[in-house]
């Protein structure tokens, strides 16, 4: 009822053998030594007793990706992402045949919805409410049931047409990056740029997922010693999705930690998680509007907001913090017509959906980005 009230209100204004001894040898002849035969490691499984061992094909041979040799199948090879020695990574990205996401595998739903505009979060192959939270908004889009419960009229709408992993090669622009960021305002005010700290970071927020899970799809990445050319397995969160149209209605429900736009039609056309105030007088409530836009942002740091600090302490004035995606309000910002409120990104991607703002409302970076492609000066906001 909320919703339908919103949008009227809207449309009208993932053995041993032992030789026997030998008693008085004679002539011994020497025998000749024989180096031992080399040994493989394969998760293939033991041969049963009196079996012949197979022989490893020099075809089996797997390197991964710190330069180690490895023995094993194709399969295994392919799951865990070791490259053919002497050859090019194994596409994962041809022939696929488009078919319904998988019941039970969280990292498709998560990818299948980003991919939409119906943002889980930051993937981790693992669903929780701001997954459930997508598939409810998604069902809504589609007219299905909204249940938030991936059901089969569901799963079908959520139709997969490009594989759920791709590769990302490391480039020499992405090696040169990642930079310290500074400990106080004051040393961030000088930096050129607030870039990502680490190459892992630029890759996991490129690819909409958490840094941990990044780690956990590529488990032989030493990731400090990466060189440009390095193929990283990545969810393919690249792909052009659906998510289509101008948005006229951006509306931010605070309880549910969501920011939703409407096509001028009051069609659903994406929902991403959002952080608000964790002061309830500092969440604006109402009917707003956006009334600027900057891309790449600057963010201007008031002393007086955070008294604890040494600039504080020390009664500096303000500090022009430069753009980035670490910067407090990440890369894009959306003023509102409530002054000193706003939309944002973020540098902590995996901490949206809180309640740990001053009071603007925030998103992950890439989400922030969306909404750029989707909104501009003068859309209306419907914060209740």
């Amino acid at each position: 009822m909320v919703i339908t009230a919103v949008l009227g209100w809207w449309q009208g204004g993932k053995r041993q053998h032992v030789a026997a001894p030998i008693e008085r040898p004679l002539a011994v002849k020497p025998v000749e030594k024989k180096p031992a035969p080399s040994m493989t490691v394969t998760n293939q499984p033991a041969p049963g007793i009196g079996e012949r061992v197979p022989v490893q094909p020099a075809t089996n041979r797997w390197i991964s990706q710190r330069g180690v040799r490895v023995y094993t199948n194709a399969t295994d090879a392919g799951r865990i992402g070791l490259t053919r020695i002497g050859e090019g990574l194994p596409t994962l990205t041809a022939n696929f045949t488009p078919r319904p996401v998988a019941a039970g595998r969280d990292l498709e739903i998560q990818v299948a919805l980003d991919r939409r505009g119906f943002s889980p979060g930051s993937i981790d192959g693992m669903s929780g409410p701001q997954t459930v939270s997508a598939i409810a908004a998604f069902q809504q889009q589609q007219r299905l049931p909204i249940s938030g419960r991936l059901d089969a009229a569901t799963r079908h709408a959520l139709t997969l047409r490009a594989p759920v992993f791709a590769q990302y090669s490391v480039s020499t622009n992405d090696l040169a990056r990642p930079q310290p960021l500074g400990k106080t305002w004051t040393a961030k005010s000088r930096q050129a740029i607030l870039d990502y700290e680490s190459l892992l970071e630029l890759v996991a927020e490129k690819h909409h997922c958490s840094p941990r899970y990044l780690q956990k799809i590529n488990p032989l990445i030493h990731w400090p010693g990466v060189r440009a050319g390095t193929a990283v397995k990545v969810p393919n969160t690249a792909t052009p999705g659906t998510m289509t149209g101008v948005g006229a209605l951006i509306h931010i429900q605070l309880r549910a930690k969501t920011l939703r736009v409407y096509d001028s039609s009051t069609n659903l056309v994406a929902q991403f998680p959002c952080s608000i105030a964790t002061r309830v007088e500092n969440r604006p409530v109402g009917r707003l509007a956006i009334t600027a836009v900057a891309h790449p942002a600057n963010y201007t740091f008031n002393p007086t907001r955070f008294p604890n600090t040494p600039e504080a302490l020390a009664g500096s004035g303000s500090l022009s913090i430069p753009p980035g995606p670490n910067n407090p309000i990440g890369t894009a910002w959306f003023s509102l017509s409530q002054p000193g409120y706003g939309i944002h990104g973020s540098p902590d991607p995996e901490k949206i959906g809180r309640t740990t703002s001053l009071g603007c409302f925030r998103l992950a970076n890439w989400n922030a980005e969306r909404l750029l492609k989707l909104v501009k000066v003068g859309t209306s906001v419907l914060v209740e």
